[in-house]
């Protein structure tokens, strides 16, 4: 019986220490950024789901961006087509575009809807280009013409507002439109930065694959919990932050600067990380400060 009773103490304290966070954070908004390998593991995604539906119920606003590009690389590898990449973007001819669309706006978008309402929480799914929400310009990446890749120039946030505060989440994939009607793949990353800036969120996370910022990049064990924006930008200048962490942190930086006071990165294999980031005192990964 003392063990059971343990257990029980242990969940009590756990839903105790979670109080002060709620009450802090209760009705803010927070975007989160969900794609990659964490997209195609399965028990990742379910408590990832679940995550989102708590953080509904205790009165958060969460918002989800998704990316898909394993889904794509596979729909585009029936049609024979292989995929190719340059500066780390997908380059995106009018096949690409196409799939593109079908894969993010389509399967994957009312998959994760779906998911979602599982756990009681009504989702809509949405993309960029509904009520020309995310109006994009042709990227060129020094230089070079990568096809129907664009940055996000304006967000209109009023089909994003409107479902948030009829109590709905927003799913949304990142595919935008220009000024001409024609669609744009937009990285997902970016996408979710952008739209955290416009709706002013509080709180903008990127659920990655790694653990965090380290202080020793040989030792994972040293995942910094908090740092400031400006230290960053100096890891990467002194050259603590290398490799492929610097596209990882160069988002967050970007969200920094799209005026969100908190961004996180967070390592998606870690089952429940949403939860154990906002609502315990330590977190998991790090929290990027403005």
């Amino acid at each position: 019986m003392s063990g059971f009773m343990d257990e029980v103490i242990q969940k009590a304290q756990i839903l105790t220490e979670a109080l002060p966070y709620i009450k802090e954070f209760n009705g803010i908004t927070v975007v989160v950024k969900y794609g990659g390998s964490a997209l195609v593991n399965e028990e990742v995604k379910d408590t990832l789901m679940k995550d989102i539906a708590l953080m509904k119920y205790v009165g958060f606003k969460p918002v989800l961006v998704h990316g898909g590009g394993k889904d794509i690389n596979k729909m585009l590898e029936l049609y024979g087509k292989e995929p190719e990449f340059k500066d780390g973007l997908r380059v995106t001819d009018e096949l690409t575009m196409d799939v593109v669309q079908m894969m993010l706006a389509g399967k994957l978008n009312k998959n994760l809807v779906t998911d979602i309402c599982s756990h009681g929480i009504n989702a809509v799914g949405i993309c960029g280009k509904d009520a020309n929400m995310l109006k994009v310009r042709k990227l060129m990446p020094n230089g070079n013409d990568i096809g129907f890749v664009g940055e996000v120039e304006e967000v209109n946030t009023e089909l994003i507002g409107t479902l948030l505060d009829n109590d709905f989440v927003p799913v949304i994939s990142p595919i935008g439109v220009d000024e001409s009607g024609h669609s744009y793949n937009i990285n997902a990353d970016y996408a979710a930065a952008a739209i955290a800036g416009a709706l002013k969120a509080e709180k903008l996370v990127f659920i990655t694959d790694v653990d965090g910022i380290l202080e020793d990049v040989n030792d994972p064990r040293s995942v910094i919990s908090v740092v400031h924006v400006d230290e960053v930008r100096k890891m990467i200048e002194d050259g603590r932050i290398t490799g492929g962490m610097i596209p990882k942190v160069d988002c967050c930086i970007a969200g920094v600067d799209a005026g969100v006071p908190n961004v996180h990165i967070l390592d998606g294999r870690v089952p429940h990380c949403l939860i154990l980031e906002i609502f315990t005192k330590k977190g998991i990964g790090t929290l990027i400060e403005g």
